[in-house]
């Protein structure tokens, strides 16, 4: 009889579960919920652009002194913040940039003849 009760057992451990073998289906279930969560915090944050494949910039409070501008060029991501600093030195006027009622910032280029005649010398 002793055989007999071997086999038993040995059946009887194989009907036997793991309890820790539903927490690796836990670990998958948190990875997605935390890429959905980040998902939802770059739409929310009018960001969603910067998980697309295609180079942005971004300006976050346009005209206001927490103005941000987000580029991302390829995988590398650059942030700048504006600075209450102001640069001064020489150089050349450029053009002109205006603000249209809507919000939207025109800048015209000035034609060269005018920034060369009126360049300072």
């Amino acid at each position: 009889m002793e055989p007999r009760r071997r086999r038993l057992r040995r059946i009887g451990n194989a009907g036997q579960l793991d309890p820790l073998e539903g927490v690796a289906n836990f670990f998958d279930v948190g990875i997605v919920v935390a890429l959905g969560f980040l998902l939802a915090l770059l739409s929310y944050m009018g960001l969603a652009e910067l998980v697309q494949r295609s180079d942005v910039t971004l300006v976050k409070n346009p005209g206001t002194p927490r103005m941000e501008i987000i580029r991302r060029k390829g995988t590398r991501i650059e942030r700048y913040r504006v600075s209450e600093q102001q640069l001064g030195g020489e150089g050349v006027k450029l053009g002109t940039a205006y603000r249209l009622k809507s919000g939207e910032v025109i800048y015209v280029p000035e034609s060269t003849e005018e920034s060369a005649s009126s360049a300072p010398r």
